[in-house]
């Protein structure tokens, strides 16, 4: 054993404080100069994931605290990049598990605590946020012992440490009073170092190495993260990759890195049992192992979650391609799609040429959705369509994903949630209600969540709080779910939006733009009040005559504009419809532009336009 070394993961639900207590160690061990300024979240690198307030990749640090070197990997806490999580228990020895000390346990809590209880992995539960008003760490104790019984843990992970926290304020203690509270994380560190065992490594036995997590630098290619197995790895050294199909390839380290603070370091030498990112094979995978070509020894593979949605992309067709965007062409789509598959291996993507599109596969709406606003911002237009499920077949029957669903609401809500949730094929299976909320447990088909988010706000105005994530595959229901149950109103010119056009537009339902917005035929400018769809002139402008009116200089008052963000388009469309993605415009458009031969393919395929019956 390497005595002096501890990988430890950061384990919890989405919002309970994974990435704030990551700031909290690292402040308190000292690691960043006294003069030197530390964004919020220092490990959230990635611009979306601050405005966002989420982590979205798994990410190392490392700290020092008595002569002992800590490696922490901070991961993420939402059901759609559990991926990532999945594929870190096999670097680390032991979890930090945070739950919020108001919530308790949640969905996702369920989740990672079962992948280190399957993992034997050494648990160290952090009760956090006891300063929050209304918290209760007894009762989020109790709810965690409850879930580690009820997950199957052995006895010697159910004698798990305690330590409580309030990650914001960089304070601990073992009591879970919050006014024993004190500076510093000294309680958690040293549960840690005596817990959490020292990874299992000998030095003087031949190189093993399994790539966890993957990194990607157009200089050096893809860097392989994890932990070392055993022996001790030297720059320069050749090594033999054993693929996950059995075959070999041999390669020299170009790059080797370790890690500290923010930075990640190159290095000339590593240790038995320590986290590192080498570099030098372009293609290395997660799951393969990198040994001596004297002792090929594999290690058992990963196991990687299939992707569970399925979209499309394709270069931008509408009439306005090429007015916003810089990177434009099918060519540059797919370049980008395939360096984004060299680091997240939860992306997939298979090209169709017949029409130059791309079947984009990921774990969920919000992963893909991450995926489309950074290729945004670096200047890309292309078209996606709405998000479908991917189907399986098992034994012989045709399968669909299902998820975990929980649901709090205000009790005045509860009714109509629940008819809601019903009519997406969900089956109850909890109903809680306490202090005026209401909780909801169900399992319902992935394709239910579909479209699902806007309306449930919209039902709850605001105050429910939804909670989700993978359960397993289950034969397919015979049902039509997930799509919308109004029609839209879509424009029939091209031209700038008026207001005079908008004022008698929105007697048909709600707009989804304002006066002096560019439109084209074919593209959604709102929503209808009815089923059908609604082709509407937005652009025309009143007749101007010599001829004088009492009522002529009238000013026109429109009612505002419902706003969509990307999230919200990619819930909203229906299978006949496309999101435009832009770096200045998001828009959503028909497939079929021209207004009449819209309606002549409806009227033959009218299977494809049928609506849902919420």
């Amino acid at each position: 054993m390497n005595e002096k070394i501890r990988n430890v993961a950061i384990i919890a639900h989405v919002d309970h404080g994974k990435t704030t207590l990551v700031d909290a160690l690292l402040q308190a061990s000292h690691t960043f100069r006294d003069n030197e300024k530390v964004m919020v979240r220092a490990l959230d690198s990635n611009p979306l994931e601050h405005e966002r307030g989420i982590t979205i990749l798994a990410k190392t640090t490392a700290i020092n605290y008595k002569d002992y070197k800590i490696n922490i990997v901070d991961t993420p806490g939402h059901a759609d990049f559990s991926g990532e999580v999945e594929r870190i228990m096999n670097m680390v020895d032991g979890v930090c598990l945070l739950v919020d000390a108001f919530d308790g346990p949640m969905p996702q809590t369920r989740f990672v605590l079962k992948q280190a209880i399957s993992y034997h992995l050494k648990t160290v539960v952090v009760i956090n946020k006891v300063d929050r008003p209304g918290a209760d760490p007894e009762r989020a104790l109790n709810e965690v012992l409850e879930l580690f019984m009820e997950l199957g843990a052995d006895d010697d992970q159910l004698d798990f440490p305690v330590v409580y926290t309030s990650a914001l304020n960089q304070t601990s203690s073992e009591s879970s009073n919050p006014e024993d509270q004190a500076e510093g994380m000294d309680p958690l560190f040293d549960k840690i170092i005596e817990n959490i065992p020292a990874p299992k490594a000998d030095k003087d036995q031949p190189v093993q190495f399994q790539p966890s997590l993957l990194d990607y630098n157009r200089y050096v290619g893809r860097i392989g993260i994890g932990r070392l197995d055993r022996g001790s790895l030297n720059l320069g050294d050749t090594l033999t990759c054993i693929r996950l199909d059995g075959t070999t390839k041999e390669f020299k380290i170009s790059k080797l890195f370790s890690y500290h603070g923010l930075d990640r370091i190159e290095v000339e030498h590593v240790e038995g049992g320590d986290i590192c990112g080498i570099a030098g094979l372009p293609d290395i995978m997660v799951g393969e192992t990198v040994c001596p070509a004297s002792c090929l020894e594999a290690l058992p593979p990963l196991r990687i979650d299939e992707p569970t949605l399925r979209m499309t992309f394709a270069a931008n067709s509408s009439p306005f391609s090429g007015k916003e965007g810089t990177l434009l062409t099918a060519q540059k789509i797919q370049d980008r799609l395939y360096e984004e598959s060299q680091k997240d291996v939860s992306m997939k993507f298979d090209i169709d040429r017949s029409d130059q599109s791309f079947a984009v596969t990921g774990r969920g709406e919000l992963h893909l959705s991450v995926l489309i606003e950074t290729m945004r911002r670096e200047g890309f237009e292309m078209e996606v369509s709405k998000p479908t499920v991917i189907l399986k077949e098992i034994d012989g029957v045709e399968c669909e994903p299902f998820e975990d669903l929980q649901i709090d609401v205000p009790d005045e809500y509860a009714g109509n949630v629940m008819q809601l949730v019903g009519n997406r094929g969900a089956e109850t299976i909890n109903m809680i209600s306490e202090n005026g909320q209401t909780r909801l447990v169900y399992v319902i088909p992935s394709r239910g969540l579909i479209s699902f988010m806007n309306a449930f706000m919209t039902l709850t105005k605001g105050y429910g709080i939804i909670n989700h994530s993978f359960r397993e595959f289950r034969p397919k229901l015979n049902k039509a779910i997930g799509q919308r149950n109004t029609g839209v109103l879509v424009a029939t010119e091209e031209g700038k939006s008026t207001a005079y056009a908008l004022k008698s537009a929105e007697e048909r339902g709600v707009m989804f733009i304002g006066p002096g917005v560019d439109c084209y035929e074919g593209m959604i400018v709102g929503e209808n009040k009815y089923q059908t769809d609604l082709a509407v002139n937005v652009v025309k402008t009143k007749n101007l005559t010599n001829t004088r009116s009492a009522n002529k200089d009238v000013t026109i008052v429109l009612n505002s504009p419902r706003r969509m963000s990307l999230e919200d388009c990619l819930d909203y469309i229906n299978s006949d419809e496309l999101c435009e993605i832009t770096p200045r415009s998001i828009r959503m458009r028909k497939k079929i532009l021209n207004t009449s031969e819209r309606k002549k393919y409806e009227a033959h395929h009218p299977e494809e336009y049928g609506r849902s019956e919420e």
